[in-house]
């Protein structure tokens, strides 16, 4: 009777240097049989080398196939996803204050320009100024006492937008930004699923 194992594959794997993927590594199994777990886990699966550059696609059905080779009384079944993403990320050099400061001066001096192009747009001074009128029947050019309110309001609003104080969140709902940043991710990792592996066939080592 063979013995039945599910299988679940880790949608995405960091790895800092390239070395001998387990199955451990790559993918989570459960079976009834606890020492035939841990052989199952210690299974060599495939090694990464230069030549897979910084990302590889592991196939589900490259891995059924390497196991059912090797273990000829074992069923696997599958649960979830169909391809492990590796991505071989190296350690990264500490970023120098210079190139900090000059990306954050070049950020700051861009996004001040958007928001005076937007202002400008809309006539948001003129506006203001009607409202002063409005409200206390005065001509004023500069109401400082909108504008300022306004101003603090306007940076107190897109940290609140953004969910972020430097490292410090303030819940923990996820940013639009880091909504944005992970439907990339996933459209990069559908992409990669479906291309890397009729690009570049994987074999399992053997």
């Amino acid at each position: 009777m063979a013995n039945l194992v599910y299988l679940r594959m880790k949608k995405s794997v960091v790895l800092d240097e390239m070395r001998e993927l387990k199955l451990k590594d790559i993918a989570f199994i459960t079976t009834s049989e606890s020492t035939r777990k841990q052989e199952l886990e210690s299974t060599s699966i495939y090694r990464v080398t230069k030549k897979d550059k910084n990302l590889v696609v592991i196939d589900s059905f490259l891995i059924i196939e390497h196991l059912t080779h090797l273990y000829k009384d074992v069923e696997i079944q599958l649960v979830g996803e169909n391809q492990t993403i590796i991505r071989v990320v190296k350690e990264k050099k500490a970023t120098s204050p210079f190139i900090v400061a000059c990306v954050w001066l070049l950020l700051f001096i861009g996004t001040a320009m958007t928001i005076m192009n937007f202002h400008y747009d809309v006539s948001m001074q003129p506006v203001q100024q009607k409202l002063h009128y409005l409200l206390t029947g005065e001509e004023n050019e500069f109401p400082l006492w909108i504008q300022i309110p306004y101003s603090l309001g306007l940076g107190l609003g897109t940290l609140l937008f953004f969910n972020h104080w430097f490292s410090k969140r303030f819940n923990e709902e996820p940013s639009p930004l880091e909504v944005e940043i992970f439907n990339y991710q996933q459209d990069l990792d559908n992409y990669l699923n479906y291309n890397e592996n009729k690009i570049n066939g994987r074999k399992p080592s053997r």
